[in-house]
């Protein structure tokens, strides 16, 4: 008896970056997408949370269901996928779990491993820096808060953008193509 994929296929690619605030989850998947072109949806906690339904990131919110229903109907359509954001294993844990159980093609997932006072001086140097601060930053740090079944592969504080590019890229062979 073959297994049939409940979503995607074996030629689509879902990549899962997570982390605290700050940690470069964005600007990499950003760059991911730089390098590969067209054909790759970055499904974000921020824009679908914060920007789309404007809920709390509580540990049951519907955006958990709206980034789980999004990133399969992408891989579906034949996108590869990057889904980024804070999503603590407590709240978002067994929907990613279960997302990367259910796809049909390569899978790798990501996590940037820094320390509360890194992820503040990074956040420093953002544009959005003055709309919150380390006080509010302090209420979402989680400290190496890994998904067991995911098998993430650890960014620490010292990996480059272009290093944690070309890692996650080569996890899920995702060619360079531009365009």
């Amino acid at each position: 008896m073959s297994l049939v994929p409940i979503c995607g296929s074996p030629e689509t690619k879902l990549i899962i970056i997570r982390g605290n605030s700050a940690s470069g989850k964005t600007t990499a998947a950003w760059e991911i997408r730089r390098r590969f072109g067209r054909g790759l949806a970055i499904v974000s906690q921020d824009v679908l949370r914060r920007d789309i339904l404007r809920v709390r990131d509580e540990p049951v919110n519907p955006a958990i269901g709206l980034i789980d229903l999004t990133a399969r109907y992408a891989l579906d359509h034949g996108y590869h996928v990057i889904v980024e954001g804070i999503m603590s294993n407590a709240s978002y844990g067994e929907m990613l779990t279960t997302l990367v159980h259910d796809h049909g093609g390569s899978s790798a997932a990501f996590y940037y491993d820094l320390s509360f006072d890194e992820t503040v001086m990074r956040h420093a140097g953002k544009p959005e820096s003055a709309e919150y601060g380390p006080e509010l930053m302090a209420g979402w740090y989680r400290e190496r808060d890994l998904i067991p079944a995911l098998h993430e592969h650890i960014f620490d504080a010292d990996i480059s953008l272009n290093d944690a590019v070309r890692a996650v890229m080569t996890a899920v062979d995702l060619p360079v193509r531009e365009g």
